[in-house]
């Protein structure tokens, strides 16, 4: 993405996660923050309970990281004037205010493409730019989480109520990943035809996306799966595929899709020999039919022993399994260190380097560079500078309240 400008007008983590890789992959990323109170998400100091600290702040790194940040305070003016400056010079004009703020402020597709008719204008939004709803804001715990049915299915129906979005802006940043690949496209049509499109990516359309095997099937079997309590071994007729609790309270994942081939090797590994030999479960008919009964004698055999024993122990088994880890444990896991998923980067306050995730696309097996997330307004002088705006205006502009 060398030589592409973005210009981004975006808070939280929708829309600016999708800035993050474009920077990632070499794009120029302009993000806008008003000048004083900066990205709104920066205010966010107290997140699922946990105290953050407002100068090393995950939910600003994770989606930030790469940009270089102008204080511009769009609704006046001035504002407009040097937004419409940058917006000359760029690629891509990324936002996801609602259509009501981008009126207001003349930053929607008609006030953009009138100084730049050959950007690319990306929006993201909660429930799409068309309907009914094209007015109402969201995050991902409403839109991408309760609405859309993704946590209604990962809920155990047995828990009798819901369950709250564990995950801070997890759909946020698969919505982002969508519109950085949509924008590659993009760029891609362009380069081919000379048309510059508009696009969107909602968060209820990410979340129906992600969960698109399951809707499908719902849709042609009028059935919704749903999560199962750790106890609830439920309707399969794969014993290979199921969460079994070990002994000191771990789960391991049994994730043996079609057994065929694997019955002998996954009953030996789990200390089970002699029922890879017994008519009841040595071929994959009769397994089916009698999957709860095997279902029970793994269980046993698995709980007898600790996580750590089972970890180690399956490693050599031929089928799939996978231990059932937190967000740490991953952290240190030696596969993902191994593919460069975690990076550490300079702060931008304090000496203690900032542990980031990398992006999900690897080019070439080289892990792609990242740098830290800006400070609020840290490179305005800069970038208009770069513009070609001289000092004697800048110094009218801030003196205006128009940029920081």
């Amino acid at each position: 993405m060398q030589g592409v400008r973005v210009l981004e007008v975006a808070q939280f983590t929708f829309v600016p996660a999708a800035g993050a890789l474009l920077a990632d992959w070499g794009a120029d990323v302009i993000k806008v923050e008003h000048p004083v109170r900066g990205d709104t998400q920066r205010g966010f100091i107290n997140v699922g309970g946990f105290q953050l600290d407002p100068d090393r702040h995950p939910l600003i790194e994770h989606p930030n990281r790469g940009k270089r940040s102008v204080g511009i305070d769009v609704s006046t003016p001035g504002g407009q004037e040097v937004l419409y400056e940058i917006a000359k010079t760029a690629d891509v004009f990324l936002t996801n205010y609602l259509p009501a703020a981008r009126q207001k402020h003349k930053f929607d597709i008609e006030h953009i493409r009138a100084v730049n008719p050959n950007i690319i204008y990306a929006r993201g939004s909660a429930y799409g730019d068309k309907g009914p709803e094209r007015d109402v804001g969201g995050f991902d715990g409403t839109a991408f989480w309760t609405r859309s049915g993704v946590g209604h299915s990962l809920t155990p129906e047995g828990l009798g109520g819901a369950l709250s979005q564990g995950i801070p802006a997890f759909g946020d940043s698969i919505g982002g990943a969508n519109i950085a690949g949509g924008i590659s496209a993009a760029l891609f049509h362009r380069e081919r035809t000379g048309e510059a499109v508009e696009l969107d990516v909602s968060l209820l359309s990410t979340a129906w996306w992600a969960a698109g095997a399951s809707m499908t099937q719902g849709m042609e079997t009028g059935e919704t799966m749903r999560s199962l309590l750790p106890d609830d071994t439920g309707p399969s007729v794969n014993p290979f595929m199921a969460n079994y609790l070990t002994s000191d309270g771990g789960t391991i994942n049994l994730c043996i899709v079609s057994p065929t081939g694997y019955i002998r090797d996954a009953f030996e590994h789990l200390g089970l020999a002699e029922l890879a030999d017994d008519p009841r479960f040595s071929d994959v008919l009769p397994l089916i039919e009698n999957a709860s009964a095997a279902a029970a004698l793994i269980s046993a055999a698995i709980g007898g022993k600790p996580f750590d024993y089972w970890r180690a122990h399956l490693k050599t088994m031929k089928g799939q399994w996978a231990p059932f880890q937190s967000f740490l444990d991953l952290a240190t896991d030696e596969q993902a260190i191994a593919n460069d998923m975690i990076v550490d980067v300079e702060a931008g306050i304090g000496e203690q380097p900032f542990r980031v995730v990398r992006g999900p696309v690897q080019f070439n097996h080289e892990p792609l560079e990242t740098t830290r997330a800006p400070q609020a307004s840290e490179h305005t002088e800069l970038v208009l500078s770069e513009l070609g705006i001289d000092w004697d205006r800048i110094e009218a502009l801030k003196k205006a309240g128009a940029i920081a």
